[in-house]
Formats: structure tokens, C-alpha cells, sequence
């Protein structure tokens, strides 16, 4: 699919041909409008980069996070200025993350309705030069011919997510930093870090020094899936980032317009914080961070103190974390432990509740009060409608679709990441004895590609609620980053799809075809991936 014509190397603009003849582009999402033109551009030595009216100082450092990475990569100067023959500007008719891209015979010009959309308009134009050129990977030689195209994109959604459970395995800041990379490359602007669990709570606290000294680390954990008996590997694990390592975190996605949504699990998941502070449970304990896998009985008990923690923790957090998410978890809370506390039923006949759900409702809401207090929105997980809906709390959908309709149908904001389409936990082949252990499950890229996140069950009205959808990776079987990167992709190319293109624009074989192309570019960047089935 790479080709020297003339001295020239070819990007893959072009790749294959549709149903009826018409041209099948190479880019990942399917914008929104494209139309081939005639003739090429070719970046080379002499190509300058201008910037409109000078460029102000985010202008500039947009178009320095593009160009750095060709000129490690080639070599070229591609200097930065006034004037040249690739042209930067913005332009809020373009709209929200929306950009313009025209590659013409002697010019290019890249024109966002925002920042973001100058940063996603220059992601597709590296999507036209060979693999790794755009990416840093040295050892490229020029000229590089690029084929003229008009190409007109905006997302369909605002929120196209992707999630990362560090709390079961823990991966250092420079493969998030990694994972986020590629995110942005395929404008996924929302990246959802699990960050506290059962077996593991992975951020410094500072008022709570015990989180990361004993919190943050496990006797051993459960070999493959050896529950009954149980087998563990005899090796302590663990690992947390510094509150400074979160900031540079924090400051890298924002950089590439990426939002982090810090998860902070409660009132369940919380084995790990109970082992270093057993005053928060409703029984004595004693209590150590989880080695296997699955729900645990013990959870926060519903008292000041956990309430004073937890507010101390989130103050925390939300210092860290600029964006207006906090995710607080509520999934897989067992109520056991409430039933058999006399201070739990006490609660409960105190605030007039009629059972432990509408407690656990209860907690939630006072956790919402807090958070919007300090400006900021509650997001959890569907379990949260249980008991009743906190007043202005988002939620995410996963046992199925129906919590997502429930909360729309509400009035309350949805993000769609259902376990039959967008659990990338699952196995990718129903021949699980060829693939590295999972939790269990199936979802092949085919299903993946095919979700539809609006529910036909929702009016116009109640459908302004979905704001887009997330992939899941939870990690209790991925030991290793290459086996994080080899569930995550390619799947995450059909989600990129799904978030960002428009529904009838959408052609699974079209698709495939122009995979063929980010796959060559997967292997440039050293990323582990699955190979496409019978292709």
C-alpha cells in the first residue's frame, strides 16, 4: 500500500473502491464529507508551515505537537511562520471540533471551528502520509506526495470515551501517557482512569498517607482463575501514582484535548481502603486488599467519618483533575453489610428511606451535593439509578442499554458503554483457546462497529441525552501493557467510528478496507495488536 513514484513516497490516501466505484479514502473515523480532487501536494524540504496572523501562543503550540514529530521522523525543517505552503487557522463556522482539511495541488490548508478541530483536522492530514512519518518513528526519507482532497468533519457526539482499569493491574505514567496518545490520534477525547478498586487504590492522597502505603499493595493475586481452590502467585504487587506524576498526566491529555474523568469507587470496591482505614466499614474486620477478583461484601459504612474521607479524598482529587466529571463508582455495591449494621438501619429509619437501595440513593446524593458544591458533576455507573437518581448525576449504561434509557428518559445526561458492544475485556474470538485468558465473553471488531449508541426506544427530545459512548478495559487478565494494547486494538478504530461519524456514513467492508492502512501504522509505533480474522 506504500509506494515510491517518481522519488516520491505516497501516503494512502487512496485504497480501494466501494460498492458502485466510488473512492474509498484511508482515514479513521469516516469523516463527515469527502471529495477527491485532482493531483497532488508534495511535502519536502522547501514546505513551510503558516500560521494565520502570526499565530497566537495555542495556535502555535498545536501546530508544533504536529510538526515535531515529522521533522524527528524525516528530518524535513517544515519551519513554523507567516507564511508557507500548509496553512493553520481557525474559523468557528467550522463548528465545535470540527475542521476543514483541502489538499490542493501547491497548498494545504487545515482549518479548525476550535483548537480541537485544528488538532483533529491535522490528525487526519498525518493519516495521509505514510506510516510513522507523523509519529516520530525516525528513519523516513522525503518527498512525500499527498493526493488532493476536500475533506469537511465534525463529531456526531461530544463525549467519545475510552476507559482504563489500572486499580486490578497497574501500568506506569508513561503507558498511560502512551494509551493516551493514541486516543487522540483517533479523536477520542475522553479518557475514563480507573483509578481505585478492591485490589488496588492507585493515587497518592496526601492527607491519607496509608492508601498508598498499604492500599496501593497486595499480598499476592489469584493465579489465572483459580477460585475454588484458590492459587495465588506468592508475589506482592502493586504501584500508584505521585499526585506530581498525575499532573503531568493530567497536563499531557489536555495538550492532545483529551479529558481525564477520574474514577474513585463507592460506597463498593473498596476492600483496599478498608484495610488501611477499618473504621469506614460497618463491621470490625479485619479487612486486606483483595487478591482475587469479583464483588466483596464489605463496603463504606454510610457514617461521618467515611462521609469526612471521602470529602477529604475528592478534595483532593478534584485539585488534580480540572475537567467537570468526577465518576464515583456505585456499581456492585452488595447491601449485606447494611442489613446486618444496626448504625445502617439506624440511617435508614433516620432519613425516612425504605430500604438499602434508597440508602445507598441517599449516599450518592450527598456525595452530589458535595461535588457540585465545588463545581463539579457526578457521574456513575447505571446502579446509581437504583433507589432513585441523584438530581443532577450523569450515568453510564453498562449492564445493557436499559439504564441508559431510564436516566434519557429522565431528563438525565447518558454515555452509552453497554457489555454486548463495548466491553473490551471480551474475547475476540469465539475459539478462546487461541487467545490470551479473559474475563469471558465475546465481542469481535464486527460488533463493535456495528452499535448504534441512541436507542430507538428514545424520542428527538430524549435523545439530546446520549452524549456519546466509551470502550471499557477492565484489567483483572491483563498483566502486561502489549496485552492491554493487543484487546484494545483494533476494536478501538470501530469505536472511533461510532463516536465521531456520522450513523449513515458508517460501511463495515469500507471499514476494513482502510483498517489495513492503521494496522501498518500500529506496527510502525511498536503497538501490539490482534490480526484481523481471514484479512
Amino acid at each position: 500500500m506504500r509506494a515510491r513514484l517518481s522519488g516520491l513516497v505516497v501516503g494512502a490516501l487512496i485504497v480501494g473502491a466501494c460498492g458502485g466505484g466510488a473512492p474509498v479514502h484511508s482515514i479513521v473515523p469516516v469523516p463527515s464529507s469527502f471529495e477527491r480532487g485532482s493531483g497532488t501536494f508534495v511535502l519536502d524540504e522547501n514546505t513551510r508551515i503558516a500560521l494565520a496572523d502570526g499565530g497566537d501562543a495555542e495556535l502555535l503550540r498545536v501546530a508544533d505537537l504536529w510538526v515535531g514529530p515529522i521533522r524527528l521522523a524525516t528530518g524535513l525543517p517544515l519551519p513554523l511562520g507567516a507564511s508557507g505552503q500548509i496553512r493553520l487557522s481557525l474559523d468557528a463556522a467550522a463548528g465545535a471540533e470540527g475542521y476543514s482539511l483541502i489538499v490542493g495541488e501547491g497548498d494545504v490548508s487545515v482549518t479548525g471551528g476550535d483548537y480541537a478541530g485544528l488538532f483533529y483536522g491535522l490528525q487526519t492530514l498525518s493519516q495521509l502520509l505514510p506510516p510513522g512519518v507523523a509519529d516520530g518513528v525516525a528513519g523516513h526519507r522525503g518527498p512525500f506526495e499527498l493526493g488532493a482532497a476536500e475533506i469537511r468533519d465534525a463529531p456526531r457526539f461530544p463525549y467519545r470515551g475510552m476507559h482504563l482499569d489500572v486499580g486490578r493491574h497497574f501500568f506506569g505514567p508513561e503507558f498511560v501517557k502512551r494509551y493516551i496518545d493514541m486516543l487522540a490520534r483517533y479523536k477520542i477525547n475522553r479518557f475514563h482512569w480507573h483509578l481505585t478498586e478492591d485490589q488496588g487504590w492507585r493515587i497518592e492522597i496526601r492527607r491519607y498517607p496509608l492508601l498508598t502505603q498499604l492500599s496501593a499493595f497486595r499480598a499476592e493475586t489469584i493465579v489465572e482463575k483459580n477460585f475454588d481452590p484458590y492459587v495465588g502467585d506468592g508475589q506482592r504487587y502493586g504501584g500508584f501514582y505521585t499526585q506530581e506524576e498525575i499532573r503531568d498526566i493530567v497536563r499531557y491529555a489536555a495538550d492532545r484535548f483529551v479529558t481525564i474523568i477520574p474514577e474513585i469507587e463507592m460506597p463498593g470496591h473498596t476492600l483496599a481502603v478498608l484495610a488501611a482505614y477499618p473504621e469506614l466499614a460497618c463491621t470490625e474486620g479485619p479487612f486486606e486488599v483483595g487478591t482475587v477478583w469479583g464483588v466483596h461484601s464489605d463496603i463504606f459504612c454510610p457514617s461521618e467519618e467515611t462521609f469526612e474521607f471521602l470529602e477529604n479524598v475528592l478534595t483532593e482529587v478534584m485539585a488534580l483533575f480540572p475537567g467537570e466529571y468526577i465518576h464515583i463508582g456505585g456499581d456492585e455495591a452488595p447491601k449485606v453489610r447494611w442489613q446486618e449494621s444496626s448504625f445502617a438501619q439506624e440511617v435508614i429509619r433516620r432519613e425516612g428511606l425504605a430500604d438499602e437501595n434508597e440508602l445507598q440513593s441517599w449516599f450518592i446524593r450527598r456525595i452530589e451535593r458535595f461535588l457540585n458544591a465545588n463545581g463539579r458533576r457526578l457521574i456513575g455507573w447505571d446502579e446509581i439509578l437504583e433507589g432513585g437518581l441523584a438530581p443532577n448525576a450523569t450515568v453510564m449504561s453498562w449492564r445493557g442499554t436499559e439504564g441508559g434509557i431510564q436516566a434519557a428518559q429522565q431528563g438525565h445526561d447518558v454515555v452509552m458503554t453497554p457489555t454486548s458492544h463495548l466491553y473490551f475485556d471480551y474475547y475476540q474470538s469465539e475459539e478462546r483457546d487461541s487467545e490470551p485468558l479473559a474475563i469471558g465473553g465475546f465481542l469481535p471488531l464486527e460488533r463493535v462497529y456495528e452499535y448504534e449508541p441512541i436507542p430507538s426506544d428514545l424520542t428527538d427530545e430524549q435523545a439530546v441525552h446520549i452524549l456519546g459512548a466509551q470502550g471499557n478495559v477492565w484489567t483483572e487478565y491483563m498483566k502486561t501493557e502489549q496485552y492491554v494494547e493487543y484487546m484494545v486494538f483494533p476494536r478501538l478504530f470501530a469505536l472511533s467510528e461510532v463516536v465521531w461519524s456520522p450513523a449513515d456514513a458508517k460501511d463495515l467492508d469500507g471499514f476494513l478496507d482502510r483498517l489495513r492502512w492503521h494496522l501498518e501504522r500500529l506496527d510502525a509505533l511498536g503497538v501490539n495488536y490482534r490480526a484481523l480474522d481471514g484479512r
